[in-house]
């Protein structure tokens, strides 16, 4: 046994080679959240001006494509062989379209005539995003895939799989994106100034413009440094573990595989119950820059005599800084605990701070600005954002388990098919938490029209938090509280009822480890048969 285990720690990855995936996956995630936290948090319903139940729908649709489309990418990958294996091809030639296709999605009516059609930039924005997600999909299934054909040591994978998470929490940092075209949209003002009064140009769709222009700048080049470290993932890596010579099963048996698989089954609907998990994500940069900037980030070290920006730095370390503390255990957590006890403790544990962000506005009276109040929201959101990482993480490792399971019982590597379930999730779950913020949005009016209302008394020194029931009795109340509700409600309720289908999880960690040594063996053998069976052709 122990020269079985020397055997496997030799055959993984090199530390060039983890850190040229990390950064790819950090350049990866940093496109995903110039998408995520900037066109669909932001730009699709305060720049554009796009109806949140629109954009909702546009989101929902696109969901509903991925659910086919992920599994197809999957068998794709699968089918694939190649000289370089069969996840890399797709992570050194398509990094730098996706890129493109970023770019864009933000070129959506970059000249707002006054007889500018509002069907055409609604239709751009569903076209182009369902397009990028499509060729995102061609390069997250093969980035999460490789993890498991890079080694075959357990602990080396779940090690990777920590790190990624890490990465792409780091990525994280492009949330960003919403706030730097504050500080640049007075490069472009000149040129739309200039255009006042021609044609029914106002000056309000030249502050629009201008609003743009500062945003497409802030895309490119956050877009191009991030395609320039995607790449490096799909330049560096390599594939030690073989996968299947003939893969000749298309899309009908694959969906048959996911499904009939029963730990990989519970992992996808204890996902898709814990979809409200992504509304912390979606709701982030719009929550910090309505309630805590007024809508105006370049300002906001004049509030509160620069007193706000150090309390945005508390949210801020609560969202990222527990999340990577808890990526960074839990791998270790893997090696002494039961995989599952680990996932149902940060689904039922971490409900409950999300549960106590809400009780907290309303304890407060929706005054989160105060140091104390400040203070407990930020610790809430910190035990709620280290749950969300340890769950990613664990997901990915339960995930990675699975394709050895499928490979012990059946004999064949799924790692795209299984790893595109994973990309199915986030996509899905973003869609379902997307028409969670449309409904609730719709609802107490924080959309289209409406929103260029507040944002312009935003402008003339209202402020965003006091405009609430609570604090001053008018029907503009319901805006603060519905960001703090769809942070905070939805989100436990889904923590909860993901862990029922963990319950009576299909595979204990005992059973992998003999199901991996097993396999091990296998492809050991096969090895040391290999030149005899050349010699003897």
């Amino acid at each position: 046994m122990g020269k079985t285990a020397t055997k496997i720690s030799r055959n993984t990855y090199t530390g060039g080679e983890l850190f040229g995936y990390l950064v790819g996956m950090f350049g990866q995630n940093l496109i995903y959240q110039v998408i995520a936290a900037g066109l669909v948090s932001v730009y699709l319903g305060t720049v554009l001006y796009i109806p949140a139940a629109a954009v909702s729908i546009i989101l929902f649709a696109a969901r509903i494509w991925d659910a086919i489309n992920d599994p197809m990418m999957g068998t794709i990958v699968d089918r694939t062989h190649t000289k370089w294996g069969k996840c890399r091809p797709y992570l050194i030639f398509f990094p730098a379209i996706i890129g493109v296709m970023t770019v864009l999605c933000f070129m959506n009516g970059i000249y707002t005539s006054p007889g500018a059609s509002k069907a055409l930039i609604v239709a751009w924005a569903a076209v182009s995003y369902i397009i990028w997600g499509m060729l995102f999909t061609v390069c997250d299934i093969p980035l999460w895939g490789i993890t498991s054909l890079m080694t075959e040591d357990e602990n080396d994978r779940a090690k990777i799989i920590g790190l990624a998470r890490m990465a792409a929490g780091v990525g994280g940092i492009g949330t960003i994106v919403s706030f730097i075209p504050d500080f640049l949209k007075g490069m472009f003002e000149g040129k739309y100034n200039a255009m006042v009064g021609i044609d029914g140009y106002t000056q309000q769709m030249a502050n629009n413009d201008t609003k743009k222009a500062a945003w497409i700048a802030t895309v490119v080049i956050i877009t191009v440094f991030a395609t320039i470290c995607f790449e490096i993932a799909g330049l560096v890596t390599r594939e030690r573990v073989p996968g299947d010579a003939e893969d000749k099963r298309g899309i009908i048996d694959n969906f048959r595989i996911m499904f009939a698989c029963r730990p990989f089954r519970q992992i996808l609907i204890s996902g898709v119950l814990r979809s409200p998990l992504q509304l912390l994500m979606i709701l982030a940069m719009p929550l910090m820059l309505y309630y805590y900037t007024d809508n105006a980030f370049d300002n906001v070290g004049n509030l509160d005599g620069g007193q706000r920006i150090i309390k945005i730095g508390l949210i801020a370390i609560a969202v990222f800084i527990p999340q990577f503390a808890a990526m960074a255990i839990t791998p270790a957590l893997v090696k002494k605990y039961e995989n599952k006890s680990i996932y149902n403790f940060y689904t039922i544990v971490g409900a409950i701070p999300y549960a106590l962000i809400f009780v907290a506005y309303v304890v407060f009276k929706g005054n989160l600005l105060g140091w104390a109040a400040a203070i407990i929201t930020a610790v809430c959101i910190g035990l709620a954002a280290a749950s969300m990482g340890g769950i990613n993480v664990m997901q990915s490792i339960m995930i990675a388990d699975c394709v050895d399971y499928e490979e012990y019982h059946k004999g064949y590597r799924p790692d795209g098919v299984f790893f595109s379930g994973q990309s199915f999730l986030t996509k899905l779950s973003g869609g379902i938490a997307a028409l969670i913020q449309g409904l609730v949005y719709t609802i107490v009016k924080f959309s289209g029209e409406n929103l260029d209302n507040i944002n312009y008394r935003l402008t003339q020194g209202e402020q965003f938090f006091k405009m609430d029931p609570i604090v001053q009795g008018t029907d503009m109340g319901k805006y603060a509280a519905a960001m703090f509700f769809l942070i905070s409600i939805p989100v436990a309720l889904g923590m909860l009822l993901s862990a029922i289908p963990m319950k009576s999880y299909g595979m204990t960690d005992a059973e992998h480890k003999d199901m991996l040594a097993a396999l091990v063996a296998k492809r050991e053998a096969a090895k040391a048969d290999a030149p005899a069976e050349s010699e003897e052709a």
